[in-house]
This record gives structure tokens, sequence and C-alpha cells, in this order.
């Protein structure tokens, strides 16, 4: 198999992996869910009964319990990439007179990456408990066409506030639930979804600037080879000038590890961009991803409150799909200073 087959096979790969996983991201029914189960029903006669146990157990422990499995395999793909940049296109990077200040900025991204991506994991999210329910059913009203008055949640035994929702990773009730974050091992909502977004920004940073660095080596290296000036004798031995494909095949062979961390990289800068992007789009009109999954194909409907429910001020504005919005100063604002339960004042 020939250098362009396989450059085109990579490239389509990481091309098809970026789409399915914006098409399908949220969604209960994939294609990977569908190709999974039709796998096990063909292996399934010939498979040891214990096997298959371990199978199911090790998939339910993954997926649907909290588990550091994706926090580690997080740390490890970080450490992998930044092992490449130090030991090889740092080096090279200095031979091509790059100054320190610019090489140091993937460092200070990772420093302040670690410190979002602990404030994501450590940090509460906004769990619902018995002796602050009380408080956060007040700061947010029921918009009566997703959240409405009066449902209980069955495990946690109390009335669910506005905008909150039952974890079943995490075993709990949780305020202006988002969603549950497998790489932090933790739910995203009230009281942590600042640190979620500056997280994403702060990995795409750094996504892209090794990427840059990278990719200025790579051209570098071309350019002072004389690459381009270069010819070579083909198949029918005729000579040929190298083209952008020669360039790239000499790379890949020069360079394979690189050049896999700089494609690895692209695919995470795309990917890490566009859900960076939809998240702050959710900021901007104040909803959460649990929201926008659950209203996608409903009509907006007015809501009518009467006086026994727990209504906020102002008013949100009904005529959208929308409903907590209150202005794009006021939605960030909700973001960065999430509302606190309102206290019980003693007589």
């Amino acid at each position: 198999m020939d250098f362009l087959t396989l450059f085109a096979l990579y490239v389509g790969l990481v091309l098809t992996c970026i789409v399915l996983v914006c098409r399908y991201s949220g969604r209960q029914q994939t294609p990977f869910n569908v190709l999974f189960n039709s796998v096990l029903k063909v292996v399934a006669p010939i498979t040891p009964k214990w096997l298959q146990r371990f199978s199911q157990w090790a998939l339910h422990r993954l997926f649907h319990q909290r588990n550091n499995m994706f926090i580690y395999l997080h740390i490890l793909l970080e450490f992998a990439v930044y092992a490449e940049f130090t030991g090889e296109v740092f080096g090279f990077c200095r031979e091509m007179d790059t100054t320190l200040t610019s090489l140091s900025v993937p460092y200070i991204l990772l420093a302040i990456k670690t410190f979002f991506f602990y404030l994501c994991i450590k940090r509460d999210p906004g769990t619902v408990t018995k002796k602050k329910v009380a408080g956060q059913l007040h700061i947010y009203q029921y918009d009566r066409r997703l959240f409405h008055p009066g449902v209980s949640c069955p495990t946690c035994q109390f009335v669910k506030p506005a905008r909150s929702k039952h974890c079943r990773v995490c075993n709990r009730c949780v305020q202006r639930f988002d969603h549950h974050c497998v790489w932090v091992n933790n739910c995203i909502g009230a009281q942590n979804t600042r640190y979620f977004l500056l997280y994403l920004f702060t990995v795409c940073a750094m996504a892209g600037d090794i990427a840059l660095l990278t990719a200025d080596m790579l051209l570098h290296a071309v350019l002072r080879s004389g690459l381009l000036r270069a010819s070579y004798i083909d198949e029918n031995g005729e000579q040929q000038p190298a083209g952008p494909l020669f360039v790239a095949q000499h790379l890949f062979l020069a360079f394979p590890r690189i050049v896999f961390m700089l494609g690895f990289l692209v695919f995470v800068f795309f990917l890490l961009a566009g859900y960076a992007l939809f998240h702050s789009y959710l900021a901007l009109v104040n909803q959460t991803s649990n929201e926008w999954y659950k209203s996608r194909g409903l009509v907006c409907q007015h809501c009518h409150p009467n006086t026994a429910d727990h209504l906020c001020s102002p008013a949100p504005n009904h005529s959208n799909r929308h409903y907590y919005s209150r202005g794009l100063l006021r939605n960030l604002g909700e973001i960065f200073f999430p509302p606190q339960p309102a206290q019980k004042k003693d007589n």
C-alpha cells in the first residue's frame, strides 16, 4: 500500500471521527451502539459465559459508574504529546531560533489547564440535598415545558428544582444540570460550569499552539532541505519535480511520530473547538446541554404560572425556546457568578 493511500485513509479516519462525534453527540442511539450490539450478537454464541459477564461488568463500570479511568487516559495522552514536543520539536524549534517566550506558551497553558481541570474534578457541581432543596426551589421558576412543578426525584425523595436532573452515574440531583463528563469524572452543573468552559478553552489553546509550533518546524525543515526544488525518478524512469505529495511522504518517513502527533492535535483542536463553541453558545443563551437535547423538536409554549409557583425576578422571556435567557451580560454573569440558594431568615 503506497503512501498516498495510507495518508488518504488517515485523513479520512480523522474527518469521519469528527463528523460522527459532532453528529451523534448526546444521543442515546448511535452507530457505535448499533455496531457494538451487532458484534455482541455474533460473538456471543462462541464466547464463554464468564467472559461475557466480565465484559458487561467492565463496560458498566467504565461508562455507568464513577471511576478515574478517563482522567488517567487524559493525563496519559497529554504526557505523550508533551513528551514528543519537548523531546523533538522543542530542540528543532530552538535550532530555528524560535524564541523561548513562544516555546514557553504551551507549558504556561498546561499549568492553567491543570488548574481548571482540577477544579472541574474537585468542585461540587451544585448537588441538591434535602437540607438545601428548599432554597434551591426559589432559584428558577418552572417553564412547564421541560420542567414542571411538583415532580419528585424517586431516588433522592424530594421535589426537583427547575433545571435540575438526577445523574445516574453520580447518583445525585444536580442544580442546573448540564451533563456528566467522564473526562473529569464529575457532573457539570451550576457551580462548576465556568471552570469547565475555561478548561475547554485552555485545552483548545494548548492543542492549537503546539500544532502551530510543530507545523512551523516541519515547514522550516522542508525549506532548509531544499525539497521544493528537488526532483526524483519515477517508476517509469522519468525525472519528476518534487510536489506536495512527495514532500508530505518525506516528512511522514523522516518524522513519523511528529506527523502523527500533529494529526492528533489537529483532530483534538477542531473537535474541542466545536464543542467549546457549542457550550459558549449555550452560555450566551442561558441554556444547558440537557435542556438543548430535550428541547430539540419541541414547539415552545407560553407559560402561565400561578401564584403558588416560585417566581424569580425579572420574569423570563416566554416568546422563544430560550426560556431562561435574560440578556447576554446577565446570562454570562449567571455562569461565572451562579445564583445561590435563598437563605431562611430567623425570626
